[in-house]
């Protein structure tokens, strides 16, 4: 299967120039649902993990220290630009987000949004947020995924071999993942195409299992 961190990059880069023409009015909604059931506060420090172009800036509180990482240098630029336009204190670097570069415990708030559907090993990335989130922190999820209940079926998992290759896996569950990297999810709302797309809220429950 094509879905390799290098083959993300490249892609990533190539989409970059028209990146928020295809998901900025697409994902509007979404974004802005998803950050909403965020218990926001002055002062947080927050981390945005695959930030692309910066498109969940507009629905964040402007008084949080802000920190955003991304595999494409090209989406790393575009944020920065976008960013520095609206006033924020941020910080942004190129940074795979299976090894997030921040010490434990660091973040009050991580966002998570289209990215689980797209690492290579979402487990590894959800690892890495438990690690660098505070003990009392939020994690912030939003993307497509498989409904808990069920596993994929073979129409899906055959189609997903093609959109994992150009776009996404559809085929992921957010409550198996999140609750196998100690995560209890207090929120899940459907919030875009019926059920496929969902909003979560977690928060730290135990450690991650190994």
């Amino acid at each position: 299967m094509l879905n390799t961190t290098a083959w993300n990059r490249l892609r990533y880069t190539l989409y970059a120039p028209v990146y928020d023409a295809v998901a900025d009015r697409a994902f509007r909604r979404a974004r802005r649902r998803s950050l909403d059931a965020v218990d926001w506060a002055p002062g947080q420090r927050v981390l945005i993990v695959g930030a692309g172009t910066g498109l969940d800036l507009p629905y964040l509180p402007r008084a949080i220290e802000l920190h955003a990482g991304d595999l494409c240098p090209a989406m790393v630029e575009r944020f920065r630009v976008r960013a520095d336009g609206l006033g924020f204190d941020f910080s942004v670097r190129e940074m795979d987000a299976e090894r997030l570069d921040y010490p434990e415990g660091h973040f009050d708030v991580v966002v998570m949004h289209l990215i689980l559907a797209v690492m290579p090993n979402p487990e590894c990335g959800l690892g890495e947020a438990h690690r660098v989130l505070a003990d009392d922190g939020q994690l912030c999820v939003m993307d497509k995924f498989q409904p808990d209940e069920h596993r994929a079926g073979w129409v899906r998992r055959t189609v997903n071999l093609v959109t994992t290759a150009i776009a996404t896996d559809i085929t992921r569950q957010a409550g198996p993942l999140l609750s196998n990297a100690g995560f209890i999810v207090e929120r899940d709302e459907a919030v875009m195409m019926g059920t496929l797309f969902r909003a979560l809220l977690a928060r730290k429950s135990r450690a991650p299992d190994r």
